[in-house]
Parts: C-alpha cells; sequence; structure tokens
C-alpha cells in the first residue's frame, strides 16, 4: 500500500547529476542507504531487547522485522503500520534536502563547506535527541532524513575515499573534535579533465599530502575558485571550467566504479555510526519508539468532576479502567499516561505515570463536587492534556454539559493538528447546564473537534456509558486508517462509495446523528438496511446516537455503498486496521 520510492521520488525535481547516491537503478540510494542501516539497528536493538527470547525473521521486510521484534512479546495480531510511517517520515525529507536546499553548498558539502556541513549534522544529532526527550518523534523522524542526507554526501561529494580512507570520518558527527588537513582556498587540488570522465582527477600532491577537499557546484554560474575541481555533470556550470570535469561519485560508470561502491560503503558504515550515536544517547526503548517498533503512544483522559456528575462518574471511571486493562500487552499498550480532572472555575492538575495501576488508582480517588451554575473548563482540560502528552495522544472526554471555555476551540484544534492526537467525547445528559454567554457552546462544538481529529463524539445516558467502551477500542489501535469521511449539516439522502481492499481487516463504519436510516450495499449488489441487525453483511449496534456498524470479516473487497437518510445533521466515518501479519 506504502510506495516509499514513489514518495522519496516525487519529493526531487533536479536533474539527477545534482543528487548523491541517485542512480536508482542501482542498490545505492540514499533511500536504500537509510533503509538498510535502520533495518539493521532496529534488529540489533530488538535482539538486544528481547534478552534471551526467540528473533529469528524469515526475511528482510519490515513486516518480518516487527512480527519478529514484537511478536514474542504481544497478545494478539502485530502490525508493521507503525514502523512503515517511520520510515516515509524519515525518506521523504531525506529527498526534500535536495529540492529545498540545492543550491546550499552546507547541505551537500560542495565547494568545500566542511565545517558548515559538519554544522548541519551535529545540531541535526542535538535536536533529535531533544525531540525523543520531549516525546516529539515525528520532528526526531524528519531532522535524521535530513542530515542522513547530508553526512552520506560527504562521501560522495568530497575525495574522503580518493585519499585511501576505507572508514567513515568520525569527526563528522564529534563536534568537539577538529576537521584537520582540509585544502584552503587559494589551493588548487584537481587535473583538467576534459571528456568530464577521468577516473581520478584529483592532483597527486593532494593525494600525497591528504588533502581534503569537495567538488564545486554551480547551477546558475561557472565560477570557481582556480584550480578547484568541479562536481561535475550537466546540471553543474563549473564543471566547464577548467579545470574540467568533477569528482561525485552519484552513480557508478566504468570510469569512477570503484570509487563510487567505496563512497556507499563508507556512507553506510557512517549511517551506521550516527544510529550508534544516537541510540546511547536515548537508549533503546526511545530509538525503537521513534522507528515505530515499540509503544508510542500515550493514554489521556479528561473527566468532568462537577456535582451534576455525580450519577455518572462512577461509569466513566469503569469504563476507564475497562480501556485501561484492554491495552495491557498489547502493541498499542501505551508509553504513558495523564489523567487531567476539571470542574467550574478548576481544572487539573495533571497527573502523569507510565504505570497503568497507578493511573487507575488515581481515578478512583476522583469524585464529583459542587461547581458553578456554568458549564464547565472542558477545554482548558484538554488543553492541558495536549500540552503534557506533546504527541501521539489518544484522549477520551467525559462530561455531561457543554464547554465554559469554548473560545479555546481553535487552540484546541491546533494542538490536535500539531500533536497528531485524537480527541473523542462520551458526552452524558441531554443537554448542557445553562450558560449566560452571548454565544453559547453546544455539542457540536464537541463534534467538529473530535471529527477533525479522527474521534468520535458520542452522546449517552448513564446507562449506555459502558456500552460505549467498544467504540473507544475501536479508535485506539495504531494500525487505524480511515477509508472515508464526511459530515452534512441538513437532513438530507446521499449515497458514498468506498474501496476496501485485502490490506483492512476489521472494517467498521460509524454514523452520528438521529433519526437515521441506512442501507449498505457490497460490490456484488447484496444489500443489508439498518433494520437488520445481524444480517449478510454485517453486525450493528447503536450507542447513544451513535450507529456502529462491524463488516464481516468475509466481506467482498472492491466497492461498496452506503445510502444514508436523516431529517437532521450526520456524520459517517469509515475506518478499517491495516495489518501486515499476524501471530501465528
Amino acid at each position: 500500500m506504502f510506495s516509499m520510492l514513489g514518495v522519496f521520488l516525487l519529493a526531487l525535481n533536479l536533474p539527477s547529476s545534482t543528487k548523491a547516491f541517485s542512480n536508482y537503478g542501482s542498490s545505492a540510494t540514499h533511500m536504500s542507504i537509510t533503509r538498510d542501516v535502520i533495518m539493521q539497528k532496529v534488529a540489533e536493538v530488538c535482539r538486544e531487547e528481547l534478552d534471551g527470547l526467540e528473533f529469528n525473521p524469515r526475511d528482510s521486510s519490515p513486516e518480518e522485522l516487527v512480527q519478529a521484534c514484537l511478536g514474542p512479546k504481544a497478545k494478539g495480531e502485530v502490525s508493521s503500520v507503525l514502523f512503515h510511517k517511520a520510515l516515509r517520515e524519515i525518506y521523504y525529507p531525506n529527498g526534500l534536502v535536495d529540492r529545498d536546499f540545492a543550491n546550499s553548498a552546507p547541505h551537500h558539502f560542495h565547494s568545500e563547506a566542511f565545517l558548515e556541513g559538519r554544522g548541519i549534522i551535529t545540531e541535526g544529532v542535538g535536536t533529535i535527541k531533544q525531540s525523543l526527550k520531549k516525546g516529539n518523534l515525528k520532528a526526531a523522524r524528519e531532522t535524521l532524513g535530513r542530515i542522513l542526507h547530508t553526512l552520506q554526501d560527504f562521501y560522495s561529494h568530497s575525495n574522503w575515499v580518493e585519499l585511501g580512507n576505507t572508514e567513515p570520518y568520525i569527526n563528522l558527527i564529534r563536534p568537539y573534535l577538529p576537521l584537520e588537513n582540509l585544502a584552503g582556498v587559494n589551493t588548487p587540488t584537481c587535473l583538467d579533465c576534459a571528456s568530464g570522465t577521468c577516473s581520478n582527477p584529483i592532483l597527486p600532491n593532494i593525494l600525497k599530502e591528504k588533502k581534503l577537499t569537495s567538488g564545486y557546484l554551480g547551477l546558475y554560474s561557472a565560477a570557481k575558485p582556480e584550480g578547484k575541481c568541479s562536481h561535475g555533470g550537466e546540471a553543474d556550470q563549473t564543471s566547464k571550467t577548467i579545470p574540467r570535469g568533477g569528482i561525485s561519485k552519484d552513480e557508478p560508470r566504468t570510469d569512477n566504479k570503484a570509487l563510487f561502491d567505496a563512497a556507499v560503503k563508507a556512507a553506510t558504515e557512517a549511517t551506521s555510526q550516527l544510529l550508534d550515536d544516537i541510540i546511547l544517547s536515548a537508549g533503546n526503548e526511545d530509538f525503537l519508539r521513534m522507528m515505530g517498533v515499540a509503544r508510542a503512544s500515550i493514554l489521556s483522559f479528561v473527566i468532568d468532576t462537577t456535582g451534576s456528575m455525580s450519577d455518572e462518574i462512577e461509569e466513566a471511571r469503569s469504563v476507564a479502567y475497562d480501556i485501561i486493562d484492554s491495552k495491557q500487552g498489547m502493541q498499542d499498550e501505551p508509553s504513558e499516561y495523564i489523567l487531567v480532572p476539571f470542574n467550574d472555575p478548576d481544572f487539573g492538575p495533571l497527573f502523569r505515570t507510565t504505570d497503568p495501576e497507578k493511573l487507575k488508582t488515581e481515578i478512583s480517588k476522583l469524585t464529583a463536587k459542587d461547581g458553578g451554575d456554568d458549564p464547565e473548563m472542558c477545554m482548558s482540560g484538554i488543553q492541558l492534556a495536549l500540552t503534557g502528552a506533546s504527541s501521539s495522544s489518544e484522549i477520551y472526554v467525559f462530561t455531561d454539559a457543554t464547554a465554559k471555555d469554548f473560545a479555546l476551540k481553535d487552540t484546541i484544534d491546533a494542538l490536535l493538528i500539531s500533536t497528531k492526537s485524537t480527541l473523542s467525547f462520551f458526552k452524558t445528559g441531554a443537554t448542557g447546564r445553562r450558560r449566560r454567554s452571548l454565544r453559547a457552546a453546544s455539542f457540536e462544538d464537541y463534534k467538529d473537534l473530535a471529527l477533525a481529529s479522527g474521534g468520535q463524539a458520542i452522546r449517552v445516558s448513564k446507562s449506555e456509558l459502558p456500552q460505549a467502551t467498544d467504540i473507544i477500542r475501536d479508535t485506539s489501535t495504531s494500525a487505524l486508517v480511515t477509508v472515508l469521511q464526511r459530515a452534512r449539516n441538513d437532513g438530507t439522502e446521499e449515497t458514498f462509495s468506498f474501496m476496501l481492499d485485502e490490506s483492512l481487516k476489521n472494517i467498521t463504519l460509524y454514523i452520528t446523528g438521529r433519526s437515521i436510516s441506512f442501507t449498505l450495499t457490497n460490490p456484488t449488489g447484496v444489500s443489508q438496511t439498518h433494520n437488520e441487525a445481524n444480517g449478510k453483511l454485517a453486525t450493528f449496534r447503536t450507542v447513544g446516537n451513535l450507529w456502529r456498524i462491524r463488516l464481516s470479516d468475509d466481506r467482498q473487497t472492491g466497492t461498496w455503498q452506503i445510502s444514508i437518510k436523516s431529517n437532521g445533521p450526520y456524520t459517517l466515518t469509515i475506518r478499517g486496521e491495516m495489518f501486515y501479519l499476524s501471530l501465528s
């Protein structure tokens, strides 16, 4: 389903002669080097973390690696979706370096910009380590992709391997070590190569003295210091200025095959060294989290403790316990847990722990207490949970009222986007308490936020709240993908089409709204209506304002349709779980 090479190539729009390791017909590209080393490091760390448990991946695919790494420890099915996502978030910014920094010498070690290029790498390593400490995994991945491009370019664009070096230049990732024996700006470094394909145009004295240089690149100008090497290739204007030719090893040719192979080998080992440095600093667990091969999500509960919740808070507590317990030992077991109570006019404090039992103990202490007449500080509680969670949080809100502080809605929306978090509401009671504001908040505010984040906004009675547990489980898996999502404000009749293939399991449709009727039709024309709770195509359940429609496991692949008729606003969300493999 994921075309990683396609994602990588779409990022690039420059002639191949300006890109390092850019011959996609060969096995050596930025992507392939990065992928091979990441797979190797993940395997090494998994083997160490399993500590005696069997670790025998059958092949080198991401799917098999995740199976071998998580299989012995996880219950149920194991998905490699997060690993694929992590790889894409590294590959894509890696490729963008050629587009966004095409004319930046430090980003490619062009034009002898060694100190500046090393600065990009070492600063990036520091950023990765800080991002991992803060739990910002996406930022860590993106930075890793960018600096690996720069690091690998050093070996393709400099004369490091021409000097006879067979090991990586460790000083490039050690800011406290000097970069020695650099060719001066006035030092000639190359012989003239009229054909442009000389095997090694580096001047003999530069080779003898072990002087480090790199090719000058001019996309818009042929100017370069006298006697300096060029990068080479049709896009490099300086390659036509004497000394002509170039020293880049971006692709294998008959005249540079040995040097190309040496550059690939050094770049591969340098990539391994940089990842070793990150693993040593961050630790095995955070490295695996960054790569999507370990627990990564944060589970947050935001619970209303105002007096009117006295009948519901016990049920909310029971549902929270159930979802906490259901995740234990699973691939989606959270790395951290957060609790934020809110009232009127107070919210917080935030409670954070890595121990699920401690979270349950803290939830057990919650009691409903009197608040003001207005709805509570729900949005403030959500904001506190989002800022405390930093990224990849699943937030579940239990309340019986609309928000007093609804002016924070846009702020919450921005935080959900930036942290890639999911927000779901479980609202009991028919209406919120009285509000004195000019613009009254409503359940629609909750629905808007939930829909935008990929969550659910469900109205339930106290007695129905325990039935919502399955909905929570549905929306809290890392393998979840959204097939279709639509919202309609007017009561109309409309038919929606959606495509299903073999990669998805546990296909579930959610419809929120009142006075709903629908007909579900599979690719062969077989239909089932809302009156058939257990039919040929699916099983239906209703919880409050929500219809939950689970397709049969043996459902047809192809184009499905659902026709919905409603007298009022409604939403439709279709989701499935993507699994590349399962435990035997």
